[in-house]
């Protein structure tokens, strides 16, 4: 889903008479570095530490790191598609923004707390908006135990991996894997194999959002894996423990009628 390009990034603007302060971060690009200088100098910048409003100008990659960046903070991310998909995005428009904001509709994501433990006995913690992963780091397959809630569901899952997602998430990589699209507010989460081996035809599951869901792996020195969250690693894991974070929350703003909620059920009738 690409959003489109406003034409004229110099056009004026409306005066408004909001006092919202709002902040920019760009991916960089030298399209979006325009835009945000734009942007900049018609509705100014108060910095993240002074900002009601953060605006993200990029793609999918860059709305996950400042949504990470605003965790614990309580500030809204409206974004601007800069990027290639711009699934998390609105389209650009730099004349009526304040005007869009007060429009937009807000809405909420839980991250998963991903607890690692590794094979020295040190144990990690990150925090995943979209999945948590597990891949094979070698050429060996990866053999996988996973238990749910205490439970061993699964003795050995040989594959290049699995994942757990949120249901923000179910749309990006656990797609690609052919795991489930779930609706935005659903309390649930998808666990998805990825290129499983054995057993062949298991496809994953569904679970409660209460689930914590750990992952062991078996012959590690032969088998090393590897544990991301988002886009933090962590190396030759033998435990990986998942949940959801209910304490941490972040909020993303989306024009009405292009809702988060209304892309994830338009992308279920897409063939």
């Amino acid at each position: 889903m690409v959003g489109r390009r406003a034409p004229g990034l110099g056009g004026c603007i409306l005066a408004t008479t909001s006092t919202e302060r709002l902040t920019f971060v760009s991916s960089g690009t030298p399209e979006a570095d325009a835009a945000t200088a734009i942007l900049r100098n018609l509705y100014g910048d108060g910095g993240l530490d002074h900002a009601d409003v953060v605006i993200a100008l990029g793609g999918d990659g860059l709305m996950l790191q400042t949504l990470h960046s605003v965790m614990g903070r309580g500030l809204p991310v409206y974004g601007m598609n800069f990027g290639s998909v711009g699934f998390l995005m609105n389209e650009f428009g730099n004349d009526r923004l304040r005007e869009r904001l007060a429009a937009a509709r807000p809405t909420k994501i839980y991250p998963l707390s991903m607890t690692v433990r590794d094979v020295a006995g040190v144990e990690h913690q990150a925090l995943a908006l979209n999945e948590v992963s597990l891949f094979r780091s070698t050429f060996q397959a990866a053999k996988i135990e996973i238990d749910v809630d205490g439970h061993v569901r699964l003795d050995e899952l040989i594959c290049d991996g699995v994942l757990l997602s949120t249901p923000a998430g179910s749309t990006a990589y656990n797609l690609s894997a052919h795991g489930p699209i779930l609706p935005i507010s659903a309390p649930l989460l998808a666990l998805t194999p990825i290129s499983p081996f054995r057993p062949r035809r298991w496809r994953g599951a569904i679970l409660p959002n209460t689930a914590v869901v750990t992952f062991r792996t078996r012959e590690s020195e032969k088998r090393p894996v590897s544990a991301v969250a988002d886009n933090v690693e962590f190396k030759n894991v033998i435990e990986v423990r998942v949940r959801e974070d209910r304490t941490n929350e972040v909020t993303l703003l989306f024009d009405p009628g292009h809702s988060l909620e209304e892309r994830v059920l338009t992308e279920q009738f897409r063939y």
